[in-house]
């Protein structure tokens, strides 16, 4: 029986990628580097550490790594955050999953300060038992700190949880902790996307799989 879920945020609760994405965009543009939208939201849901290397060169990354991601978390948090939306059922289905018996956690490369205010938007804050931020790890998504970080916490083997999230960075970083995930389309992603990543199941957003949920893999 799975006795936990380690949930994403960004593009899984609450409605945010294309924002992080814009912010990234007005970010490099300052360093005269243009890109597309489209582009960069393909690449939300890795750290920051993971992103501004496809896009700036190696000679060049040491000397705007800071600077950019500082800048970045300037622009987001002043101008983008006060737009993030919860997802629709959200709040009910973290709800149905505590009521299921299963722990609900959070296992996000937000920042801590962008994680307390997404679970006052989404009604959360009593329904999460433990979480881990990009702040917790040295390494953000892909890799899998923020999964073990939280399963450290959570004190259970990876045989008992499974993760939530909408892009391909969360299934491989889970799968690198030995957790399988369910996939939501919610954050841009398809769902031939995701399968090829490794979800074992894929969902239109949280509200359908709040619809499915007794015959989904959270109940089997």
């Amino acid at each position: 029986m799975v006795e936990a879920l380690l949930c994403d945020i960004d593009g899984t609760l609450v409605e945010s990628n294309w924002l992080h994405a814009e912010a990234w965009q007005r970010s490099f543009a300052v360093l005269g580097i243009q890109l597309e939208l489209d582009t960069l939201r393909r690449q939300i849901g890795k750290g920051g550490d993971e992103l501004i290397p496809v896009f700036v060169s190696w000679w060049r990354q040491h000397a705007v790594s800071e600077p950019l991601k500082a800048y970045r978390k300037f622009l987001f948090e002043s101008e983008y955050l006060s737009q993030v939306k919860p997802l629709p059922k959200a709040k009910e289905f973290l709800e149905r999953v505590q009521a299921a018996g299963i722990r609900p956690a959070l296992a996000t490369s937000a920042s801590t300060k962008d994680l307390e205010m997404y679970k006052r938007l989404v009604g959360m804050e009593d329904l999460i038992q433990e979480q881990s931020s990009a702040d917790d790890t040295e390494r953000a998504k892909p890799h899998p700190d923020i999964f073990q970080a939280t399963l450290k916490k959570l004190k259970l083997p990876c045989e008992k949880v499974l993760a939530l999230g909408d892009t391909p960075y969360d299934a491989e970083a889970a799968g690198k902790a030995g957790i399988a995930t369910i996939g939501v389309e919610s954050g841009g992603w398809s769902r031939p996307d995701l399968l090829e990543a490794g979800c074992i199941e894929v969902y239109k957003d949280v509200a359908e799989l709040l619809e499915r949920f007794e015959e989904s893999a959270l109940m089997r």
